[in-house]
């Protein structure tokens, strides 16, 4: 049987903040899921994380996270936690 549980938290942050609070947020490492929300709810871009994507691997991703902080003035982030 699997006993994991997932509980999801949002943030509410300026654009400008948004690469070092995923950043921040990567390196806790009991993330399943990372959305980036606009200030409409619109989701803006979904960053699947695993055990082993660190690193190398998130560089593209994080590029693609400073293009859409250009363009937010707020954004939620809405992250998926797994919990044993």
């Amino acid at each position: 049987m699997d006993d994991e549980r997932q509980r999801t938290e949002e943030f509410v942050i300026d654009g400008e903040k948004l690469v070092s609070a995923v950043k921040e947020l990567v390196h806790e490492g009991n993330i399943r899921r990372i959305t980036v929300k606009n200030r409409d709810g619109k989701s803006l871009i979904e960053i699947p994380l695993t055990a082993g994507v660190v690193g190398i691997l998130l560089l593209p991703t994080l590029a693609a996270l400073g293009a859409v902080a250009a363009l937010v003035t707020e954004c939620t982030i809405v992250v998926e936690r797994c919990e044993a």
